[in-house]
């Protein structure tokens, strides 16, 4: 317990003290008149005035600083002579700066700064430490905590009042950095969401064009999409990366594009050399999505600046990993798949997922060769192909999951 100076009783009675104007964040009105100085946004971005919290065993002593700085216009105080409140009372009233005794008994000063230093919302608070302590060691672990300055008692007003203003200030100044982060990261997140919508548009209408080709519908490419994502999470695939599988997934056809309409929508059995052309869908699709070489991606650069304003990432992990699904996903677990005839683990996990969720979306679904098989015998085929055309482990995923696939499919029925 720091002592009660003659000085601070003789406050309570005869105290003349400086008439200096309070913090620019804080600005005095008359203080004869009640009204209370201005000072920093509170909730709703609400002007309001600073609020002062004093923290000091001695009531006495609260008095005396409370009574100093009300007379240069201060207000809004909130006060304890218990320690042991302290830290609930700064959390619950939000002050702008607080006046912190260090010698309390039971908790001291430093104790409530150890906890305010490790924590967040606390740990930029600014505290002025009040003490009659000349010890220089206790003055360096009050600072380590995190005090911004110090108070020596018995409290001189003329120090006091410019402290508090320039803690004022400080916190002010830090309050309104957090304010404008915080509007600036609204604002990335908005205009992340808006380019993330736009890429998830312009990746339908490209699957789009290249399932309307052999009259499909839009359906089947969402459909393999949302198949995919589920397969994913239960095979515990990256859950942060499911939603990028899934728009992937949505272009494992675009090489349909490059095909010529008579062979992709020929309703009977293919010729040997017409399913040959048609396997290079595949290689067709990775061309399409692939990011562009240095040397092309140059060549549009100096051509337009809208080519460089569209290009400036050419490495776009969504393409990877749609061009690596355009290319892989007829490739088979035993290796005699096409196009590049890769088996087991040498195939991307991805082409996999989708290799299942396309055959699957295949066999229930009307084509142009074929009418839409019954479920139990889509499942068999699934089956079947189990540690042959298909991951073993996948196609138990797949079986773990088809209430959820079934949902999926009853939702996005063709028309």
């Amino acid at each position: 317990m720091d002592h009660v100076s003659p000085y601070s009783l003789a406050f309570m009675s005869t105290a003349t003290i400086s008439t200096q104007r309070p913090p620019a964040a804080a600005p005095a009105s008359n203080p004869g008149n009640g009204s209370r100085p201005t000072g920093n946004p509170g909730a709703g971005g609400q002007t309001r005035a600073p609020r002062i919290m004093i923290v000091d065993d001695v009531e006495v002593n609260i008095l005396t600083v409370q009574g100093y700085l009300k007379k240069v216009g201060y207000r809004d105080f909130v006060t304890t002579s218990n320690p042991h409140d302290a830290l609930k009372l700064i959390h619950e009233a939000n002050p702008d700066v607080v006046l912190l005794d260090i010698q309390m008994p039971e908790i001291s000063g430093l104790d409530i700064l150890r906890v305010m230093g490790a924590d967040p919302v606390l740990q930029h608070l600014p505290v002025l430490v009040l003490t009659a302590d000349q010890d220089p060691v206790t003055k360096q672990r009050a600072l380590d905590l995190g005090a911004n300055d110090f108070l020596q008692k018995p409290i001189d007003p003329h120090d006091l009042v410019p402290r508090v203003r320039n803690a004022l200030v400080l916190k002010a100044h830090h309050d309104q950095l957090s304010r404008q982060a915080t509007w600036l990261e609204q604002q990335v997140k908005a205009r992340t969401a808006a380019l993330l919508a736009s890429q998830q548009q312009l990746i339908l209408s490209l699957a789009r064009a290249a399932e309307h080709r052999d009259n499909d519908t839009a359906n089947h490419v969402i459909r393999v999409g949302r198949y995919a994502g589920v397969i994913a999470r239960k095979m515990g695939y990256m859950t942060k990366r499911i939603p990028m599988l899934e728009l992937a997934a949505q272009l494992h056809d675009v090489g349909k594009i490059g095909i010529p309409d008579a062979i992709l929508l020929k309703p009977g059995a293919l010729e040997p050399d017409e399913y040959e052309l048609m396997k290079n869908h595949c290689t067709f699709g990775r061309k399409i999505i692939a990011p562009i070489s240095g040397k092309d991606l140059e060549v549009l650069r100096t051509h337009a600046t809208l080519g460089n304003q569209i290009l400036k990432d050419p490495c776009s992990p969504l393409l990877k990993l749609a061009a690596k699904i355009a290319q892989c996903h007829h490739e088979r677990w035993d290796g005699k798949g096409y196009p590049l005839g890769l088996a087991g683990n040498d195939i991307p996990v991805e082409a996999r997922i989708v290799s299942i969720a396309d055959v699957y979306d295949a066999l229930s679904s009307k084509r142009p060769y074929k009418e839409p098989f019954p479920r139990e015998k889509c499942f068999d085929i699934i089956r079947e192909g189990r540690g042959t055309q298909f991951d073993p482990q996948l196609v138990d995923a797949f079986f773990s999951c088809s209430e959820e696939i079934i949902q999926i499919q009853l939702e996005l029925m063709d028309d």
